[in-house]
């Protein structure tokens, strides 16, 4: 009984010993990016904006049509379970202003997140995996080129750009969505239903969702290259830390969401 005590009290402090290194880890690399951002220039090593550009393709406009119809599914959803739900005390009318609340706070940034961090955040992943497998980072690096400047901080800044503008792209789409059903079942125009949401809304929801956006782009880039990074065992090192990257992200990102919805509202 006791040397099984031992084994567990092992495992959980090596387990915690690692965890901690990890943020700590990720922290420097998030310290270091903004470093090169900012500071670059005086050192003649400034972040490239073609290499940011082409980030930005990849994370966010090459993400439009999945997003599209991502945002476009949960806006009718939501249409759909807010009017059966409301028509059970007859307050179908309210509808607009639950989903427009729900939609723009929550679901929205949410859901971009989640699809980000599982089609962007693995492929960061991935990519630095390999490249720290065929010992290219190494190669940077006796080259000159900081490898933080030049692989990290271009998909971090094209991250707080493209998830934020994603989000306000899913926004759009998913209370689109959610108008169609709506006006199709309470029999009521498009511009009333546009009216109403504009109502509903204030610019503090909008701000809440897009805060939050920024958060979760932050998240997935660190949680991808610190996967990344750690990638050993050759190919099937790749994928096992790539799946990791995807879960902790995911997980990070719903934890986050949950943190936050329950400061801001206190």
């Amino acid at each position: 009984m006791r040397t099984r005590f031992v084994r567990l009290a092992d495992k959980v402090g090596r387990t915690t010993v690692l965890g901690l290194d990890e943020m700590g880890f990720a922290a420097c690399l998030l310290g270091k990016s903004l470093y090169w951002l900012f500071l670059g220039r005086r050192q003649r090593q400034r972040v490239r904006l073609d290499s940011v550009v082409t980030q930005a393709m990849e994370i966010g406009v090459q993400a439009i049509p999945i997003l599209s119809v991502l945002a476009f599914t949960i806006g009718v959803m939501m249409a759909i379970q807010g009017i059966y739900t409301l028509k059970t005390f007859g307050a179908e009318s309210r509808v607009t202003t639950g989903i427009s609340l729900s939609l723009v706070r929550e679901f929205s940034s949410l859901i971009t997140g989640i699809l980000v961090a599982g089609r962007s955040g693995s492929a960061l992943a991935a990519r630095l995996g390999t490249m720290t497998i065929n010992q290219e980072i190494d190669a940077l690096t006796v080259m000159g080129i900081d490898p933080i400047r030049f692989l990290v901080a271009p998909p971090l800044v094209a991250m707080l750009v493209m998830v934020p503008a994603l989000t306000m792209w899913s926004h759009l789409v998913s209370l689109f969505g959610a108008g169609l059903y709506v006006s199709a079942s309470l029999q009521i125009s498009f511009g009333a239903y546009v009216q109403l949401v504009i109502d509903a809304l204030r610019l503090a929801d909008l701000a809440h969702g897009l805060s939050k956006s920024a958060i979760f782009a932050v998240l997935i880039t660190v949680i991808g290259v610190v996967n990344g990074a750690m990638v050993t065992g050759g190919a099937e090192g790749v994928g096992r830390m790539t799946t990791r990257s995807v879960v902790q992200s995911i997980s990070a990102i719903v934890i986050t969401d949950m943190i936050f919805a329950f400061m801001v509202t206190r």
